[in-house]
């Protein structure tokens, strides 16, 4: 903006990022690669008004991202509620192998999701931390854009902003159809074609 002689106030910048974040969120999703069938699943903690919240994630053996949630609590209603919701992702199938470290939710959420068969009885639930190191390196992608806002101000606030986040973090992967990682000139057009900017 500087280079183009215009000055915007970091507040405007703001707004535009709650205003346009879940938007190209939803937007993206239509255009995303199919995942394949082993999770690795993961929470890392955010900052919201001085207290640590949740951030569920989950990628595949590939490193694609598969879906994310915040939660204000970490327990398993919170990593069941994780799972439906990466089930429902139109670009996710169902697991085969579900790798997480030891926290004792999620034993509990992949029993209470197999009774009520959204998750077949089939599928391994594998507690490793050594095997998880591929999300825990992907959180600190995330990690390194959320420091330096030094913590969100709401829960609503946080959760918009993360949309745009990890929906830039998947394109950026080169997780849409027909844009290879790395290749930014594509990204940005691809971005601006779903908001219907014009160059």
């Amino acid at each position: 903006m500087a280079e183009r002689g215009v000055a915007v106030d970091h507040s405007t910048l703001n707004r535009w990022v709650l205003r346009f974040a879940p938007e190209l969120d939803k937007r993206m999703r239509p255009f995303l690669n199919p995942t394949n069938d082993s999770w690795r699943v993961d929470e890392t903690y955010i900052q919201i008004r001085g207290e640590w919240k949740y951030l569920y994630r989950a990628v595949d053996s590939e490193g694609n991202t598969l879906d994310f949630m915040l939660s204000a609590k970490r327990d398993g209603k919170a990593a069941a509620r994780f799972f439906r919701k990466v089930l429902r992702a139109k670009h996710t199938q169902m697991p085969r192998v579900i790798t997480v470290d030891k926290n004792a939710a999620y034993p509990v959420a992949v029993n209470e999701l197999k009774q009520e068969k959204t998750l077949k009885a089939e599928t391994e639930l594998r507690q490793s931390k050594y095997l998880n190191n591929l999300i825990e390196q992907d959180h600190r992608n995330i990690k390194r854009i959320v420091k330096p806002m030094m913590g969100f101000q709401s829960f609503n606030t946080a959760s918009r902003t993360l949309r745009g986040i990890e929906a830039m973090a998947m394109i950026r992967k080169g997780q849409v159809k027909g844009i290879n990682q790395g290749d930014s000139v594509s990204q940005a057009r691809f971005i601006n074609e779903l908001l219907g900017v014009t160059a």
